[in-house]
This record gives structure tokens, C-alpha cells and sequence, in this order.
């Protein structure tokens, strides 16, 4: 984890990877359990059986919605911000999903800081780029930009 002494030292670092997380299991539970929360239950991402007979792979896939839910959890692991006193999500550009994740898949996140503003009063925009990688594939699950605003 690299951690951040004060704004500047991020505003410093744009157009710098800062890091690479550990890796994240998308097992079919996880899977099943984003669906339900979402109600989005397509077969392709819990029907097992037919999974098995008509998916390229013959696993289900998991929602790439699912895959960028994971971005806090790939972001938090790398960076850190000393007198932080919150942040907040604003928003997200150019989301991709490049290939599909099967479950069973392990993911992780690679973070850029792709920009950094100052924010009135006492705040920091901050544009990461991410890279969500599946262990042994080709092509990146999704690549996105993620917009957080931080406070101290």
C-alpha cells in the first residue's frame, strides 16, 4: 500500500501507477449473491446446468457490474491518505468490459492516478484509472475511470 502524506503528494503522483492489489475470488456464492441483491438473475450468471451446456467455457459468467463493485475494495488496498476525513464516489467514465469473468475467476485491481484537482473547501477530485485484471487472462475484465472526491 502506498500511502499518501497530504494532497499533494497524490496531485504529485498523477499520470503514476500506484499500485496492484491482491487478488479476489468471484466464486459462483459471490456471484449469486450480487444477483440476488440486484435482481439481476440471468442464466448466465446462475444456472450452473445450463452453464455447463451452452456457455463458451461451460461456467457461468459473472456480472460486470459485479466485477467494478469490487473497485473500492481494489483502491482502498493500494492507497492510503493520512487526515483523510471522508470520501466520496463520484461517479464513473469510459467503463469497458473487455472479457468475460467466469466464476471461479480471481481478479485484481491495478490503479492509476489518472488526475487531481482541488476541490473548495478542504477536498480533493481525484480520477483513478483501473485496470481489473483476471488471473491468466488475455484481456482485462474492465478498465474504467473512477471519480472520488475526497475531504480532510
Amino acid at each position: 500500500m502506498r500511502i499518501f502524506g497530504d494532497f499533494n503528494e497524490i496531485k504529485s503522483a498523477v499520470g503514476t501507477e500506484i499500485g496492484v492489489s491482491d487478488w479476489v475470488e468471484v466464486s459462483q456464492d459471490r456471484i449469486d449473491r450480487f444477483a440476488e441483491a440486484t435482481c439481476d438473475e440471468q442464466w448466465i450468471h446462475v444456472d450452473q446446468e445450463r452453464a455447463r451446456k451452452e456457455m463458451p467455457g461451460g461456467k457461468t459468467i459473472a456480472h460486470g457490474l459485479l466485477s467494478l463493485a469490487l473497485a473500492p475494495l481494489f483502491i482502498r488496498s493500494v492507497i492510503g491518505l493520512k487526515g483523510l476525513r471522508n470520501t466520496l464516489n463520484y461517479g464513473a467514465d469510459r467503463i469497458r468490459y473487455l472479457a468475460p469473468v467466469p466464476a471461479g475467476s480471481r481478479l485484481r485491481g491495478r490503479v492509476t492516478v489518472a488526475e487531481a484537482e482541488d476541490v473548495p473547501p478542504d477536498g480533493l477530485r481525484v480520477n483513478y484509472h483501473l485496470v481489473i485484471e483476471i488471473e491468466g487472462g488475455k484481456k482485462p475484465a474492465c478498465v474504467a475511470e473512477l471519480i472520488a472526491l475526497h475531504y480532510r
